[in-house]
């Protein structure tokens, strides 16, 4: 068996262990290298466990402490070549780690095979991540994105255990004192999924063997982790699916307590 730790969720911050307790990888390193020292080690992970730091895109919520904790663990890290070219221009690659374009086949590390699919998002080039661990278990790693896109979907389906974004509630996000650019921005097709969206996605994924779910990346203003839970769960009993039945289903916390989601 395989774990994942979210150690934090949201626009503050976004950074997940996957592995084994001895070794695993970073899904991004959002907040700074302190921080996410300290969260590991609620999570019983020492830092020499981190093999290697796999960053979605450049935004800063997803690579605030990427400098300090590569450089200080002289770990590799991988990303999709138009993400590393933001990086460079961005002054975060410094030339104190390893740095490699990761291409669509994916690469091998801490016993596990790692492969990316692109994402929409504004950015310059967005990455999920799909991760096969020794014994066959699949996790998928799916924020940051306006749309599901067949690509994404072919890459998530039959994944055992799902990290899927539900960043916001649509009448919320409407309602709220956000200018009316960034809510644009935020609805389209290179924004962030919306609760419902992200409802109608799980409807499909669990019925292609998704057995655990984990809600990520809610807007703190534009949203709740009941609204989130609770449009889930309703779209999926509407197929008759039952939470800790045929799948279970949690909210991540903008900062985990030293939670671990065994797979």
């Amino acid at each position: 068996m395989a774990l994942v730790c979210p150690l934090f969720s949201g626009s503050s911050g976004n950074s997940y262990y996957i592995g084994q307790e001895g070794e695993g990888i970073l899904i991004d390193a959002g907040r700074s290298a302190k921080q996410l020292s300290e969260r590991l080690s609620l999570c019983g992970i020492e830092q020499k466990a981190v093999r290697a730091i796999f960053v979605t895109h450049e935004h800063r919520d997803h690579i605030q402490g990427l400098r300090v904790l590569a450089g200080r663990l002289g770990v590799p890290v991988y990303a999709s070549p138009g993400t590393l070219k933001a990086l460079e221009s961005m002054g975060v690659l410094n030339g104190k780690f390893p740095v490699y374009p990761l291409s669509l086949a994916g690469t091998a590390c801490a016993g596990m095979q790692i492969r990316p699919f692109h994402t929409s998002h504004d950015c310059a080039e967005g990455y999920g991540y799909c991760i096969e661990t020794a014994d066959g278990r699949r996790a998928a790693f799916a924020t940051d994105l306006g749309y599901c896109s067949p690509e994404v979907y072919t890459a998530i389906s039959g994944a055992q255990l799902l990290v899927l974004e539900s960043n916001h509630d649509v009448r919320m996000l409407e309602c709220g004192p956000y200018p009316y650019p960034l809510k644009r921005r935020i609805l389209s097709k290179k924004g962030h999924l919306s609760n419902e969206t992200c409802a109608q996605v799980l409807t499909d994924l669990v019925r292609t063997g998704t057995q655990h779910v984990l809600l990520a990346h809610l807007s703190r203003q534009n949203n709740t982790p009941d609204l989130a839970r609770v449009t889930s769960l309703g779209a999926l009993a509407q197929i008759g699916a039952k939470n800790h039945r045929d799948f279970t289903l949690a909210v991540v916390p903008e900062a985990n307590p030293g939670e671990k989601v065994l797979f």
